[in-house]
């Protein structure tokens, strides 16, 4: 689930939550002087033993008379395995582990997985939200979070101004994030070989990003019942954008099947060619969504749309409806549709051919190909007596890709190339005040 190139995508969420904190400041002013809290334990597992993640989070509020400070803490466990990038073939293939001390090997017909994936994240997240003159509202923020082998740093303001009664509210934010990446066993150098245990030789030090995120908002009450939000969002991202765990595999221009090269001394087995993936050093992303909410009295729907396209050549649209249904006087059920379809990168290739020019960028991360994905949930909340409020959500999401047939090559046709990938993930939430 982890993905270092959606970073930018959740600060610029982030932003966008506190550019509407200023409505939230004003409903918490009636709680001055008093805390809440929101907890949170999540589990999301992918099918056939891959990604797992465990985290959990508890965020603070305190509102001091029209003032709001937000505390967020987070800390989350990822283990299992995670896709290469190579292709699956009809015999074992051996692979050097990223820190280049070991090996570890695919079975046949197996899409190649890394196995050593690990990590541990804690992240913190401080913002501030109070008016600025009457009919201003600032936001500003600070976040920090570190990995085994990641370590970010943001900082974000925002400014809100209501208009027409406070019917209109137009907004504009913009968030900065600085990222070290330090791989473990060294970034590689782009499209170099992958090399035996023990030579580092193509291996470099830890490298770095910058990532700038726009936002300009408006939100409008339509009626009553009907709330209308449309945000455009740009990021732009520049520095060291590779996964250096990411490989492709080098294959024969008739066969399609992995070059295999003399295995080193105590490596058991056949060993490939391979090559660590190359991406541009900058990427600018334009982002348009519109969420809105309708009351049909008691129950509520949300539906959202969300585009992006970006100079990598991936276009993506994003669907999702939710009801929120009481149940009672306390409780409700909440069902949710979610779909997700995106193209594939220009510089997205299944695999390299061996004898033709390298291309100045390459990656087979499935996560830069063309795929779709449904997400299907049910969360369900009950408030206690006592004024707290509990909550549980289990989601079932399922993505499906595609290789485009001009990027096969003789039997590959007969292989899995971009297998399935279910996960399914369940919440559990609590949250109570002081």
């Amino acid at each position: 689930m982890s993905d270092d190139n959606n970073l930018s995508l959740k600060l610029a969420a982030a932003t966008c939550a506190l550019l509407g904190a200023g409505a939230a400041g004003r409903v918490m002013a009636d709680e001055a002087e008093r805390w809440s809290f929101d907890t949170a334990l999540l589990y999301y597992g992918e099918s056939d033993d891959r990604v797992q993640d465990v985290s959990a989070t508890i965020g603070a509020q305190r509102a001091f008379d029209d003032r709001l400070l937000n505390l967020t803490l987070t800390a989350d466990t990822l283990t299992g395995a995670s896709a290469s990038g190579a292709i699956a073939t009809d015999t074992p293939q051996t692979f050097t582990s990223p820190s280049g001390h070991a090996v570890y090997t695919t079975p046949a017909g197996k899409t190649p997985l890394d196995d050593t994936f690990l990590d541990t994240r804690f992240a913190l997240n401080v913002g501030w939200t109070q008016p600025l003159a009457r009919l201003y509202t600032v936001s500003a923020g600070l976040g920090f979070s570190t990995e085994y082998d990641y370590t970010h740093l943001g900082a974000n303001v925002s400014l809100a101004r209501d208009f027409n009664k406070r019917n209109t509210t137009v907004s504009a934010g913009v968030a900065w994030s600085k990222d070290d990446i330090d791989p473990v066993g060294g970034a590689p150098v782009p499209l170099s070989q992958m090399l035996d245990v023990g030579d580092s030789s193509n291996k470099r030090s830890s490298d770095s990003k910058d990532v700038l995120d726009l936002l300009l908002g408006v939100t409008q009450v339509l009626s009553r019942n009907t709330l209308l939000r449309v945000n455009y969002s740009y990021s732009q991202s520049s520095g060291y954008l590779n996964d250096p765990y990411k490989i492709l595999s080098v294959v024969d221009p008739v066969t399609g099947d992995t070059i295999v090269r003399t295995p080193p001394p105590g490596v058991q087995g056949p060993t490939g060619v391979y090559l660590y993936e190359s991406r541009p050093d900058s990427r600018a992303k334009h982002s348009l969504y519109a969420e809105m909410k309708h009351a049909f009295g008691a129950p509520v729907l949300y539906g959202s749309y969300r585009f992006m396209t970006d100079d990598w050549g991936i276009d993506s649209n994003t669907g999702e409806v939710r009801l929120r249904w009481p149940v009672g006087e306390a409780s409700y059920i909440e069902p949710q549709l979610r779909y997700y379809m995106q193209s594939q990168a220009d510089f997205y290739h299944s695999s390299l051919v061996q004898g033709a020019a390298l291309p100045a960028y390459a990656s087979a991360d499935f996560r830069l190909g063309e795929f779709d994905a449904v997400t299907v949930g049910l969360k369900v909340g009950h408030r206690t007596a006592g004024g707290n409020e509990w909550s549980a959500r289990v989601e079932y999401y399922q993505q499906s890709g595609t290789i485009a047939r001009e990027q096969l090559i003789g039997n590959q046709f007969g292989r899995e190339q971009y297998p399935d990938l279910k996960a399914v993930i369940a919440q559990f939430g609590y949250r109570f005040g002081l």
